[in-house]
């Protein structure tokens, strides 16, 4: 899976925030104890964060794909929240930090499509 992906910088600003029922323009859920947890367009002014799509189909019993991606981010000191959807992983990264974190995963997907040793 991991030389198959091809990580892509989705268009968009994010947020996470809890709310009591999720709004038309969400793009995630979860219900946790404390409430249901969302992840929504961003306002202006905002701290954000940016998506990218591991464009690669993620089996939900596939091993070794977050691991990956989670340990290029963390060599790259990014912090990273993946979301696993049904077809592919969603990685949710700082605004900030979103074309570095795009190029390591790249880096990734190309050492393993090269001489599959990503680690």
């Amino acid at each position: 899976m991991i030389g198959g992906m091809e990580p892509v910088l989705q268009p968009g600003r994010f947020v996470y925030r809890t709310l009591p029922e999720a709004p038309a323009d969400a793009i995630g859920t979860f219900r946790e104890d404390e409430g249901l947890s969302v992840i929504v367009p961003a306002g202006p002014g905002e701290e954000a964060y940016r998506q990218i799509t591991l464009s690669v189909h993620s089996a939900l019993d596939g091993v070794g794909l977050t691991a990956a991606v989670a340990t290029a981010l963390t060599d790259e000191n990014i912090p990273a929240n993946v979301v696993a959807a049904h077809f592919h992983d969603h990685v949710f990264v700082p605004e900030a930090m979103a074309e570095r974190a795009l190029a390591a995963l790249q880096r990734l997907a190309e050492q393993e499509r090269t001489d599959g040793s990503t680690r």
